[in-house]
């Protein structure tokens, strides 16, 4: 199943494409109104979801790095080892691993995690995300809807 990394690669291509064209265009925290819901902002992450660490002194970074290293390989050898019928899960492991490889290369390349995406209602804003968290987050979506669906079902 191994052949789904071509998803891997995508959503890498896709998030490192407009995190450079976020980065060229717009400045630190400046904001560009899309919808009357979402904005584009561009903001740096030096911690994990929601900001988690942020504020740490640094080590967070090289922590972020090597987990998403030991995860990105448990994924790669958990989709090496499925069934040639287990596609959804196939296709929801290939999204988590190229959202976490997307966010590690910022922080190799950057130090922190560049997000822009700013969904909101009224004054109160979702924190900023971009194209690898939103892999992730449906990657992880998918397998747990995966994890529910009858054997009869996945085949």
């Amino acid at each position: 199943m191994l052949k789904y990394l071509w998803l891997s690669f995508a959503v890498i291509v896709a998030d490192q494409a407009t995190k450079t064209i976020i980065l060229n265009w717009l400045d630190l925290y400046q904001t560009v109104p899309v919808m009357p819901f979402f904005n584009l902002t561009l903001a740096y992450n030096t911690g994990a979801a929601f900001s988690f660490l942020a504020s740490a002194g640094g080590w967070q970074r090289w922590f972020f790095v090597i987990l998403a290293a030991v995860i990105v390989t448990v994924l790669t050898v958990w989709l090496s080892r499925l069934a040639k019928t287990a596609k959804l899960e196939a296709i929801s492991l290939a999204l988590i691993i190229g959202g976490a490889v997307g966010n590690v290369v910022d922080r190799l390349m950057h130090g922190h995690v560049i997000d822009f995406l700013d969904v909101y209602v009224g004054t109160n804003h979702w924190p900023a995300f971009n194209i690898a968290d939103s892999a992730i987050c449906v990657g992880a979506v998918l397998l747990i809807i995966d994890s529910f669906r009858k054997p009869a079902e996945k085949a």
